[in-house]
């Protein structure tokens, strides 16, 4: 019987039904055609943010008087700002360097006299700029005080200090970006970004492949235990995340000019951290998918929060607390305070260290994991 080139409906139904027969036992997949658009929506819609308010402030107010407390009110009253006494401005620039605040306000001990004088006494500002989306609306709204901070104090004999006038001065120090460069932030945290997208893809692809070519029976066969297929698999991998971050870390003083103020030999010791928990998570993921398409779709959804909720795209302080929670969990968001602490602030081991034990805590949860499922798949 001659086949039958005509075009048929029926020939196109049948495959029709194949296919979502065939995606209807792929349950992976399918969760992740509904899951990948129901969490993009969650975290663009709700998570996201480029206009961060209550950003923690510190404020040194060695002029205790009516007029220092009105402008620290109207602080406080333009929503951007969440007050935070400090008693030196030692010390403010010490929570300034660890990240604790964003901004610290120092007033001068003469605030007031001067003020009264008419001598425009300065109030300065503290910034950290090494986030630039993160203080630009912040710093906006602090070169307004001196036409609206002291609206209702200066009147009567007071009237020729009037806010017109600008009875005080706000002075600005961009600390660790002074430009409000862009590169600075971004291009550090590339480093974590493409460790996180290509290591986890890498690892989890591997051990998937050997499953579909049947060469893990083999692997099975031989008396290595799960521990030591885990280090293996993963130890090339190590080599080749630090040729990735030669090539950033080369681009970012060569063609970005962003500074290296701090130890490279501290930031290599942080790079292995973060490289260790992507390849955890790589490896867990091979254990779970079934096929190397089932790997790079959890890879991808693994990535998405990542890059959204680590603070590398958007202001961290700018995300609601549901979403800087889910944040805290990811090796990322520590690695990149780390790296930029490192290049931009010169942050110590002891700067770090709060920000090393959620890696390393991550790192031995993951593992543990990885080793359970292995050993389910040597069963």
């Amino acid at each position: 019987m001659q086949p039958s080139f005509r075009f048929s409906w029926r020939r196109v139904s049948a495959i029709f039904v194949k296919e979502l027969t065939q995606l209807k036992r792929d349950r992976l997949t399918f969760a992740m055609m509904v899951g990948v658009p129901v969490l993009q929506l969650v975290l663009f819609g709700y998570a996201i943010n480029s206009d961060p308010k209550h950003l923690p402030t510190a404020v040194v107010a060695l002029d205790n008087g009516p007029f220092v407390r009105s402008i620290v009110r109207a602080v406080e009253n333009s929503a951007y700002f969440t007050v935070i006494a400090a008693t030196s401005e030692r010390e403010a620039e010490a929570m300034i360097a660890d990240g604790s605040v964003q901004f610290a306000l120092v007033f001068p001990g003469d605030f007031s006299t001067r003020l009264l004088r008419g001598e425009r006494p300065p109030l300065v500002v503290f910034a950290d700029a090494s986030d630039p989306s993160a203080t630009g609306a912040a710093v906006t709204a602090l070169s307004m005080l001196p036409q609206i901070a002291l609206a209702h104090d200066l009147r009567g004999s007071l009237a020729r200090l009037a806010p017109g006038a600008e009875p005080f001065e706000v002075r600005v120090h961009r600390r660790y970006n002074p430009e409000g460069l862009t590169n600075y932030n971004v291009v550090p945290g590339l480093m974590g970004v493409i460790l996180t997208m290509t290591l986890v893809m890498m690892t989890a692809m591997a051990m998937t492949r050997e499953r579909e070519r049947g060469t893990l029976e083999n692997l099975l066969a031989t008396p290595v235990r799960p521990v030591e297929v885990m280090l293996g698999k993963i130890l090339p991998y190590v080599g080749i995340g630090y040729i990735q971050v030669s090539i950033v870390f080369i681009a970012a003083r060569l063609l970005f000019g962003v500074p290296m103020v701090g130890s490279l030999t501290l930031l290599s010791a942080a790079l292995l951290l973060i490289i260790v928990a992507t390849l955890a998570v790589g490896f867990t993921f091979s254990t779970l998918a079934q096929s190397q398409m089932q790997s790079m779709q959890m890879t991808m959804f693994y990535f998405l929060p990542n890059i959204l909720l680590s603070g590398f795209m958007f202001p961290f302080r700018g995300m609601p607390q549901w979403a800087q929670a889910i944040g805290e969990v990811l090796p990322l968001t520590h690695f990149l305070r780390i790296v930029r602490g490192i290049m931009l602030k010169g942050a110590t081991t002891v700067d770090v260290a709060p920000q090393v034990w959620p890696i390393l805590a991550f790192i031995a949860v993951v593992g543990a994991l990885a080793l359970k499922r292995y050993r389910q798949t040597l069963d």
